[in-house]
């Protein structure tokens, strides 16, 4: 086994969730990750933990949204599991990142519907989501397999200590402040009120690899347009040049120019896909290239993502109200030239670099 593998296991227990024994966890992972769940079984193992490992397979979950189509229940016996656990790891991977590309934007609307619950269920708990490399990943990167194994493994090994404490200056910098405002470019000018509600320091916990400073905007309060101007995968489909209008928090108004249907898709799936949950800001400089996923590329510095759909209740201040919704979809817009964000007026970050940040032009 690749030594960097146990390495990853090792921050995910001892960092990331913290693994304790007698903790109840649920390993869910795709077949080409079985060396991940080995070392993290092993681990489980020396610390007396209580391992239950689910092949997450995206060939099986797409023969099963294929063959039933809609009327889809609430899975009670996978409630059960998340009800009952302590953590959950969960890791992306896989050999075809397109693999459920054939499934109608409906269908996957109706069935993340049902299963709300269940997403629900998982976030009240401890829980990491992370990257197995794959040479399907690496393909829709651009990269070498090789090159994608040198790439992941040293965005999952940072000194998160370190890390940790160049994010809370600008923790510290939305906590005081009322309203955000991003502009870039012509076509992105966008205000929304964090007025109550927390930033959070993602450090690689949630998140392996982190880097990034969240929170979520005052549901009402987000007005303007924006363009993302990076693409997402979604449903195994490239959504390209997103553009949203947003009047009193709503948005009323969408594009895109590939695959709006798979947008659409995503506004209907419930009344609050419309509406943000989450602004956030990417402060990972060691993640300094786009590789078309979001695990990755939202951590990015020079970006911003904001995510329509739930928000994470722990960034929501008592007396605003917690954005619920079947989706979450975070979409990135490049910050890197002509482009300033905005705290109650004062520029915060302009082309990329935060007013704290001694940092050289490469």
């Amino acid at each position: 086994m690749d030594p960097r593998i146990r390495e990853h296991a090792e921050t995910i227990v001892d960092h990331s969730i913290e693994l304790e024994e007698g903790d109840d966890l649920v390993i869910q992972l795709p077949a080409e990750a079985e060396d991940l769940a080995v070392a993290l079984h092993e681990y489980a193992g020396d610390i007396g933990a209580n391992p239950v490992y689910l092949n997450n397979s995206q060939r099986a979950t797409r023969a099963y949204l294929r063959a039933r189509e809609d009327d889809f229940e609430l899975p009670d016996h996978e409630l059960a599991l998340y009800e009952a656990a302590d953590a959950f790891v969960i890791a992306r991977s896989g050999g075809n990142v397109s693999e459920k590309a054939d499934i109608d934007p409906e269908t996957t609307a109706d069935y993340n519907r049902a299963r709300r619950p269940v997403q629900r269920e998982r976030l009240s708990k401890t829980w990491c989501l992370t990257q197995f490399p794959t040479s399907g990943h690496a393909q829709l990167a651009g990269m070498s397999t090789e090159e994608y194994e040198n790439f992941v493994y040293d965005a999952v090994s940072l000194d998160w200590e370190a890390q940790a404490e160049f994010q809370q200056q600008m923790v510290e910098l939305i906590d005081d402040a009322e309203e955000v405002r991003i502009r870039s470019g012509e076509e992105t000018d966008l205000t929304m009120s964090v007025a109550g509600n927390t930033a959070l320091n993602d450090d690689g916990r949630a998140n392996l690899p982190g880097g990034e400073v969240f929170t979520a905007p005052v549901k009402d309060s987000v007005n303007g347009e924006v363009y993302f101007d990076l693409p997402l995968y979604r449903q195994g489909r490239e959504i390209e040049g997103v553009r949203l209008t947003f009047e009193d928090g709503r948005v009323e108004e969408f594009s895109a120019e590939r695959n709006e249907s798979v947008l659409a898709g995503v506004f209907n799936t419930d009344e609050n896909a419309r509406y943000l949950g989450e602004l956030g800001i990417g402060m990972n400089r060691a993640i300094d290239r786009f590789t078309y996923n979001m695990l990755f590329d939202e951590k990015m510095g020079d970006t911003v993502h904001m995510a329509v759909g739930s928000a994470y209740p722990e960034t929501v201040g008592e007396g605003n109200e917690v954005n619920e919704s079947a989706e979450h979809v975070d979409m990135i817009v490049d910050m890197s030239e002509d482009s300033v964000i905005e705290l109650d007026g004062e520029v915060v970050q302009r082309d990329g670099t935060f007013t704290f940040e001694d940092r050289e032009d490469e």
